[in-house]
């Protein structure tokens, strides 16, 4: 699974699964934009995964930031080859209990980003004639969690614009995809660990052993690293074959 100097954009790449996936890519002869909102933590993340990366500082939910960012990239490349939006946040209460601006936050972050982030670089994608879109969902693309209303609708509609996608993409050699990790540990899940155990008034061994890993064949959770092997896999795929496809990886959560 060679990327043989493929130019890709990584949202939200400069910590967690984004960062996991960016020096992944970069293992494998990629090109990766650092892409995110936290410039000082962007270039600290180019700077040690080396040359063949460039920190771009990108707020997700900003046309113009999004334009000038994926521009900036292309100009220094000449080319795009691929898009892994990943950037997001979690956020987690009883639906009655839903602040509407903490409902907007998320939902524009995942959505918006993804589509602002995909107009820009499908520009570039649909001249040379090919591309690879991947974006980040979650088994929350397919299942449901309480005090997750936000999240799960945002997933669920990431697989919506995936298939979308594919079919629009499809007169270009432009390939979607969406990877759904189950819980995976990072300091995002770690979070929310004590936060749903105050919200469903249980323990936090109970949040981490039957709301997280319940479903899981054998209670571990998916590691970061794993999630990177899935996306370059998706990034180098040599074919056209693979559109429109969502890939679980979740210690069987949720099987297909």
């Amino acid at each position: 699974m060679n990327l043989d100097g493929k130019v890709t954009v990584i949202t939200g790449a400069a910590s967690g699964i984004g960062y996991a996936i960016a020096k992944r890519f970069v293992e494998a002869d990629g090109r990766v934009a650092i892409a995110d909102v936290d410039k000082d933590k962007a270039e600290e993340a180019a700077n040690e995964l080396g040359d063949q990366t460039i920190a771009v500082t990108m707020d997700v939910t900003d046309e113009d930031s999004v334009n000038a960012g994926v521009d900036e990239v292309a100009k220094r490349w000449g080319r795009i080859d691929g898009l892994l939006s990943n950037a997001g946040v979690q956020i987690v209460h009883r639906l009655e209990d839903f602040p509407f601006d903490e409902w907007k936050k998320l939902t524009s972050i995942h959505l918006d980003g993804a589509f602002l982030t995909t107009k820009a670089c499908i520009r570039h994608m649909y001249k040379q004639k090919s591309g690879s879109l991947i974006y980040m969902g979650s088994v929350h693309s397919k299942e449901a969690s309480a005090l997750k209303s936000a999240y799960v609708t945002a997933k669920h509609g990431l697989l919506g614009l995936t298939r979308v996608m594919a079919i629009e993409g499809a007169d270009y050699g432009v390939r979607s995809n969406l990877i759904c990790p189950g819980f995976v540990e990072t300091p995002m899940v770690k979070k929310q660990i004590p936060e749903q155990a105050e919200n469903l008034g249980i323990s936090e061994d109970e949040v981490r052993n039957q709301i997280m890993l319940g479903g899981t064949v054998d209670k571990e959770f998916t590691q970061a690293s794993d999630i990177a092997e899935v996306a370059v896999f998706l990034a180098a795929f040599p074919s056209n074959a693979l559109t429109g496809q969502s890939i679980v990886a979740s210690h069987g959560w949720y099987m297909n």
